[in-house]
């Protein structure tokens, strides 16, 4: 059997720039695919609701747009969606990345994405600490936000239907399905 190379965020790093994303899975390089336009206008409508929130009072934090990369370990490095960093991990921030696990991460479910976002990536975040994890569904329309909890992931709330509600880390911010959903 075959050993295999594991590469480290020093190869990542050193990779050609040429024009395609990846991400490091446990040192294995994952190829991401191009996000369609459903995609892209769901993340641009919660970044902007989000980005608002954040801004309208002090010491909030910080949220940011992918591409971004999160470096959880020398070998794991993942590009949510969209990242929340509370006030407490802004010194995460580096001028490369964000170096730890964000306060959120948000991934919006693609047909080439799927499954990798519902297994691997949500086990990868939870054993990274991130505290709060948003799968968004586009064709469902439901964003389900898992909280960390005993190093797993427990369905805390759900946005669906057309009624507004709150989600956590943002228990004041009532999502109005109307401005997420294209």
């Amino acid at each position: 059997m075959a050993s295999r190379t594991l590469l480290t965020y020093e190869d990542y790093a050193a990779l050609p720039h040429d024009g395609k994303r990846y991400e490091l899975h446990e040192g294995e390089l994952w190829l991401m695919g191009a996000p369609n336009v459903r995609h892209q206008l769901i993340i641009g409508n919660l970044y902007s609701i989000i980005r608002a929130h954040v801004l309208a009072a002090p010491g909030r934090g910080k949220v940011l747009l992918s591409p971004l990369d999160c470096i959880m370990s020398a070998v794991t490095v993942l590009q949510p969606d969209v990242v929340y960093l509370d006030e407490s991990r802004l010194r995460l921030l580096s001028e490369r990345a964000v170096e730890g696990a964000p306060t959120l991460a948000v991934e919006i479910l693609s047909p080439w994405s799927r499954q990798n976002d519902l297994r691997l990536k949500m086990r990868l975040y939870a054993q990274h600490g991130v505290d709060w994890y948003w799968v968004v569904d586009g064709e469902a329309r439901t964003i389900d936000a898992h909280h960390l909890e005993a190093g797993g992931y427990r369905l805390e709330a759900r946005l669906e239907g057309h009624t507004p509600r709150a989600l956590p880390p943002f228990t004041d911010l009532p999502l109005d399905p109307g401005t997420v959903w294209p």
